[in-house]
């Protein structure tokens, strides 16, 4: 008689089930309960970055608080939101941060303290990094961004890049000029406690320079008597008056002493030179025209905010100055002009008065200064044989002298914007024709080359950016490609029909056997 054998197979299935149960499952949980993390992804999206880690290291004497307006359990039950998730937990477990998770519709008193003044702006799922008196905001709309399909995470770059900028305990601030006639930064009454304006004036122009850096602030620098020693950019926007001699002579000097200015001055009717204003670009060998520049030619015309087309809206010509043929080294157009060819801006101007270049050392620090154009008008492009202008220039302000030079350059070549860089005392100015590009109640689409322009020479006239270099983390997917559909079953069939095939015909022994 054959003797039955023992078969286990049975209890020995249930016993580690059973095991399964008693050590995965309260590992999985200890671990949930710990929110303990092993990040294998290959951008290390969930794990702070070197980089970050070694800011963190040198501001841990610096207490900081981190405020994310929303729930934080929003972005733990969101996959795709988790990065930002383990990002804000491991800053809050640094002993020196202190995350704030806010609701700033209720809370408003701490979105008040945020911002102040309402220059900051705030939207819902925004992150805040407060140092002391210093506040950088990071916008929800740049921390995730698809692209192609694929989700980008910003975050750590942004936010490590914040906390650089608020422990240097200041920002770098943009000084907008006041007491001339410009516009305001502040909403239309001109009002600190109503907030600053965004239809109005230059309040939506502040904003933009906040979200690169800086503070942004308005100074009567005749009733100051001083430039603030944090003054990185002094702004000149639409003065519709001159400049004391006071105010001429601080900024001369504060342009001696490696001080950057942005002149932005439109035309205006106010009889009468802008003497001080000119003896300041004179330095640079600048010198400016009292005119405004119309264009003829309707295929050079764009629409104003009417939709209509308009003499004054002209398209214009940027000017690359990095070619091989001058000796310029100062680049702030060539990026620009590539966005312009793939369709991100258009060339555009309006309002626009025109300036020229005095000639090669005929001013007194013209050996080591480099001044050049930035954009002129454009030539009539369907005449392929020779550049013809097809503006006027119509006299406007200023007195009989400049009435007659102004007279003088209907179908030329008009600068429209122009820089000089002192290279000895360190000194740099940007001259734009016009204002309106800054001016919420002017500016349009159909100017947004030199609406980017203005807003990137900032960078040029001194560099705010604090990125640490963490870079976009991506989610990474291998993929397999074949040469011919053949190797594609091929490579199916060994990893996936063959695999199967073994687990078939084992289950099917096992069957067999299982009373053996």
């Amino acid at each position: 008689m054959n003797k039955k054998k023992l078969n286990l197979s049975g209890p020995f299935a249930f016993i580690l089930a059973i095991l399964v149960l008693l050590i995965f499952v309260p590992v999985n949980l200890i671990v949930k309960y710990y929110d303990k993390v092993y990040d294998m992804t290959p951008s290390k999206r969930y794990t702070l970055n070197q980089k970050t880690v070694d800011l963190l290291d040198e501001t841990k004497d610096k207490e900081i608080d981190v405020y994310y307006l929303s729930k934080l359990q929003y972005l733990q039950d969101n996959p795709e939101y988790l990065s930002l998730y383990h990002t804000l937990t491991q800053l809050d477990a640094r002993d020196n941060i202190t995350l704030h998770c806010i609701d700033p519709d209720k809370d408003v008193a701490t979105a008040q303290m945020l911002d102040p003044t309402g220059i900051i702006g705030m939207g819902k799922s925004d992150v805040f990094v407060k140092c002391g008196d210093v506040i950088k905001r990071v916008e929800e709309a740049r921390i995730f961004q698809k692209v192609n399909g694929v989700l980008h995470y910003d975050g750590e770059e942004l936010i490590s890049g914040a906390i650089k900028t608020v422990t240097k305990g200041s920002l770098p601030t943009v000084y907008f000029l006041t007491g001339h006639g410009e516009k305001s930064i502040y909403a239309v009454d001109n009002d600190e406690s109503s907030g600053y304006g965004t239809e109005h004036g230059f309040g939506m122009y502040a904003r933009q320079l906040f979200a690169k850096n800086y503070d942004v602030k308005e100074l009567d620098l005749d009733k100051a008597g001083t430039i603030p020693a944090n003054a990185a950019i002094l702004t000149l926007a639409g003065p519709e008056k001159d400049l004391t001699a006071k105010e001429a002579e601080l900024i001369s000097e504060y342009l001696d002493n490696g001080g950057s200015v942005s002149f932005l001055i439109g035309p205006s009717e106010t009889e009468g030179r802008f003497k001080n204003i000119e003896k300041i670009l004179d330095k640079f060998g600048i010198q400016m025209d009292y005119n405004v520049v119309k264009e003829n030619n309707p295929i050079c015309q764009f629409e104003n905010r009417d939709y209509v087309k308009d003499p004054t809206f002209l398209r214009v010509e940027f000017v690359d100055n990095t070619g091989a043929e001058n000796d310029y080294t100062e680049d702030l157009t060539s990026e620009l002009i590539m966005l312009i060819d793939n369709g991100a801006y258009t060339p555009g101007v309006s309002n626009t008065r025109s300036f020229y270049l005095m000639d090669e050392y005929s001013f007194a620090d013209a050996s080591t200064t480099e001044v050049g154009y930035l954009f002129t008008n454009t030539p009539d492009p369907s005449n392929k044989d020779e550049a013809k202008y097809t503006t006027d220039s119509q006299a406007m302000g200023g007195d009989k002298t400049t009435v007659e030079e102004a007279d003088g350059l209907d179908e030329k070549e008009l600068a429209l914007g122009v820089y000089g860089y002192n290279k000895a005392t360190g000194g740099k100015i940007i001259a734009l024709g016009s204002k309106d590009m800054v001016d919420a109640d002017e500016m349009w689409p159909t100017t947004g080359g030199v609406q980017a322009l203005t807003l990137f020479s900032n960078t040029w006239l001194y560099d705010a950016d604090d990125s640490l270099g963490v870079g976009t983390k991506i989610n990474s997917y291998d993929y397999m490609q074949f040469s011919s559909a053949g190797k594609a079953k091929a490579t199916i069939a060994i990893l996936i029909i063959f695999p199967l095939a073994v687990a078939v015909i084992g289950v099917l022994v096992w069957l067999k056997r299982r009373h053996a």
